[in-house]
């Protein structure tokens, strides 16, 4: 039974955004649990505000109810950081009425955007203007900018454009108190203190919500090429990249590497897709060059790039892709990885990142570690090499009960790898965020003095710790 205070809390929701948009009842799974459906919460209330003033007087009203407060986007996290906990008692702020593109600045070269925007429609937005906006990442049909930015996602097109911090110039955040902090300005220098955007971006709503952000264009390239290689080992795939470098400089705008096993789940479960050459070879690696001249000029840098590839032994094989749709087929490939794995059921996920330098030892490494002390444990090892994030997943072995599974080694696995990306100097969230599944690790991994500051920052911004509790520090 509802206390008299969550019903008045309930009651001023109502009148500030109206019965439609305040969801106390019905099926409300699309809101309450994580897109893995591993987990499931409960709110006292789901709210839907269709303005940046509706946000800052919801905010306010939870402020003095004293009730926590969850924003969700479009609830595509892999960390369960955008879902309210089983009290019942916190209110979940999805942000997806919020998505309007306000406005684009062609010579200023910047989109801005609301945070309930789906990154797709960004997309979408940025080109019918003419301009690229390079954030890709699988979810893009139903991520959205906000969490992207709360998240600080990474995708295919880093190693070229970097995070979304990166491509972001400015923000629109309410407070924790229901203020409203307005720097959607899209200057490129603005040295007047403390740079409150990126203290924000990575956050995952637990020091302001985004409710709108500016962010930067990019010309629309002359000509993208794809190619899919073969590589002998992650050590070539390393010196394949440092040959892209070389060779294409900027034009790397995409760079993939890919595992035999990985490339199988997808075979298997998607036939259709046509998988090349991942039979024969351990690695595949998937590679765009975009070129600002002309599709003549890109084919001819990016064949040169693999003959002296093929010449080299770091590639065994390869193929161009010929046209529009077969590059799009190779990236379906890529993209449909983590649904292969989903279709062969339960598995535990990592998101990591540590020097590429030291990618081959710690595969290498991490491989033996996993199989000595797990029987029939399989590796699927894909993800951003450009850029030195591994989605470096296991799968329960096959034909086993992948609910044991999880339960007796989920505890033990995930703290074999985090100590091997420990051991050489990386992190255990390079993309995904920390959410509450890393929350309680986050300590074994991060510099204490940073972790430290990180919480002095928390109470300072959130001091009665009513934005996403739980998530990224206790």
């Amino acid at each position: 039974m509802l206390q008299p205070a969550s019903l008045d809390l309930l009651i001023a929701l109502r009148e500030l955004l109206g019965e439609a948009h305040v969801l106390t009842s019905g099926d409300l799974s699309a809101y309450e649990q994580d897109w893995r459906k591993r987990t499931r919460g409960q709110a006292l209330a789901v709210v839907r505000p269709s303005s940046t003033q509706q946000v800052a007087d919801v905010v306010k009203a939870c402020a003095q109810a004293n009730v926590s407060i969850v924003p969700q986007g479009g609830n595509t996290g892999l960390v369960v950081g955008g879902i309210p906990d089983n009290t019942g008692a916190q209110v979940l702020l999805s942000l997806q009425r919020m998505n309007t593109i306000r406005a684009i600045d062609a010579d200023n070269l910047a989109l801005t955007a609301e945070a309930g925007c789906v990154l797709q429609n960004v997309q979408q937005a940025a080109e019918q203007s003419g301009f690229l906006f390079p954030l890709s990442l699988g979810a893009e049909g139903s991520c959205t900018l906000g969490g992207n930015l709360a998240t600080n996602a990474g995708g295919t097109q880093v190693v070229r454009y970097g995070n979304a911090r990166e491509l972001c110039l400015g923000l629109e955040v309410v407070t924790a108190q229901g203020d409203v902090m307005h720097s959607l300005s899209g200057l490129r220098k603005d040295n007047t203190g403390y740079d409150l955007r990126h203290l924000m971006i990575g956050s995952e709503g637990t020091l302001g919500i985004i409710t709108a952000a500016t962010m930067k264009l990019y010309p629309m390239p002359a000509a993208r090429l794809t190619a899919w290689a073969a590589v002998p080992s992650v050590a070539h795939a390393v010196k394949l990249l440092g040959l892209a470098h070389q060779h294409l400089g900027a034009g790397v705008t995409g760079f993939e590497m890919m595992g035999q096993f990985a490339l199988r789940l997808v075979d298997k479960h998607y036939p259709q897709l046509r998988v090349p050459l991942w039979q024969d070879t351990p690695y595949c690696v998937l590679l765009e060059n975009s070129d600002s001249e002309s599709e003549a000029h890109a084919r001819q840098r990016f064949e040169h790039l693999l003959e002296l590839a093929l010449e080299d032994g770091c590639v065994s094989d390869a193929v161009v892709a010929e046209n529009l749709s077969q590059a799009r087929n190779l990236w379906h490939i890529r993209e449909s990885i983590t649904l292969a794995q989903a279709e062969e059921g339960l598995n535990i996920k990592h998101d990591i990142s540590v020097p590429i330098s030291s990618i081959p030892r710690f595969v290498e490494e991490t491989d033996a570690l996993l199989t000595r002390e797990i029987s029939g444990v399989r590796l699927v090892n894909f993800g951003h090499l450009g850029d030195g994030n591994l989605h470096y997943n296991v799968q329960a072995p096959e034909g086993c009960d992948t609910q044991a599974f999880l339960r007796d080694h989920e505890d033990r696995v995930n703290a074999l790898v985090y100590q091997s990306v420990k051991r050489f100097k990386g992190s255990i969230s390079a993309e995904h965020g920390v959410g509450s599944m890393k929350v309680d690790s986050l300590p074994h991994y991060k510099d204490p003095v940073a972790l430290a500051l990180m919480q002095r920052i928390k109470h300072a911004l959130d001091p009665q710790g009513l934005l996403n509790p739980g998530r990224v520090v206790r």
